[in-house]
C-alpha cells in the first residue's frame, strides 16, 4: 500500500513541474525579457517580404525580420479599440517610413487574435494598413504571448546575437505616435535625428 501511494505522489509531482513551463507562457512578455518564439509565415506578398527583407516560403520568426527594432500590435479585427487605433498605427506608420534615418530601422507588424486571414484581410483593407498582418486562427500566438486583451503593443529590439529582447509590452492604445516612437526610440538605445 505505502508503494502505490508513494508511486502516485511521484507521478503527480512529475505532472506538477511538467504544467509549469505551461503557467510561465501564459504571461504577456515583460520588458527586459526575450520575446518568445513566434512563428509566422513568410508573407506571399513581394511588397510585404521586402518590407521586412524576408525571402523565400515558410515560415519565419520575429528575430529574422531585417530591423533593430519590431512593434508587434496584437488586435482582432472585432475589437471597437483595434479598431479606433487603426489611424493611430498607419500614422505611426508612416512617421517611421517617411524618415530615412528610421524606415530600416523600426518595422511594424500585427498579428490578428483569432482572426483568420480573410478577417485580417478584411481589416487590412477597410482601415488602409499597409503594414503586414498575419492571422492567428487557432490563437496559439495569442496564448504564448499570455492571452493578452487587444489591442496590445510589444517593442522588440533585435540584438546582434538575433535574440529579440522586449522594451516595451502594454495594453491600449499609443495615443499619440510621436511620442510613442520617442518612447519606443528611448528603450530601445535608438537616438532620433530632429
Amino acid at each position: 500500500m505505502k508503494r502505490i501511494c508513494l508511486f502516485y505522489i511521484v507521478v503527480v509531482t512529475c505532472f506538477l513541474f511538467l504544467d509549469f513551463p505551461v503557467f510561465a507562457e501564459g504571461k504577456p512578455p515583460e520588458e527586459g525579457s526575450t520575446l518568445p518564439l513566434i512563428r509566422l509565415p513568410i508573407p506571399t506578398s513581394n511588397e510585404e517580404k521586402g518590407y521586412l527583407d524576408l525571402k523565400g516560403e515558410g515560415t519565419f520568426t520575429i528575430s529574422q525580420i531585417k530591423a533593430d527594432v519590431v512593434i508587434i500590435e496584437i488586435f482582432s479585427m472585432y475589437c471597437p479599440y483595434c479598431q479606433k487605433e487603426a489611424p493611430i498605427v498607419n500614422e505611426l506608420y508612416n512617421i517611421i517610413e517617411q524618415n530615412p534615418e528610421l524606415r530600416d530601422k523600426i518595422k511594424i507588424i500585427g498579428i490578428g487574435a483569432g482572426n483568420t486571414s480573410f478577417e485580417v484581410d478584411v481589416f487590412r483593407k477597410k482601415y488602409q494598413i499597409s503594414f503586414p498582418l498575419f492571422p492567428d486562427v487557432d490563437f496559439s500566438i495569442h496564448k504564448i504571448c499570455g492571452e493578452v486583451n487587444t489591442p496590445y503593443f510589444i517593442g522588440v529590439k533585435i540584438n546582434r546575437d538575433q535574440i529579440a529582447q522586449v522594451i516595451y509590452s502594454k495594453l491600449g492604445t499609443i495615443q499619440d505616435p510621436a511620442q510613442f516612437l520617442n518612447l519606443i526610440l528611448k528603450n530601445s538605445g535608438l537616438k532620433r535625428e530632429d
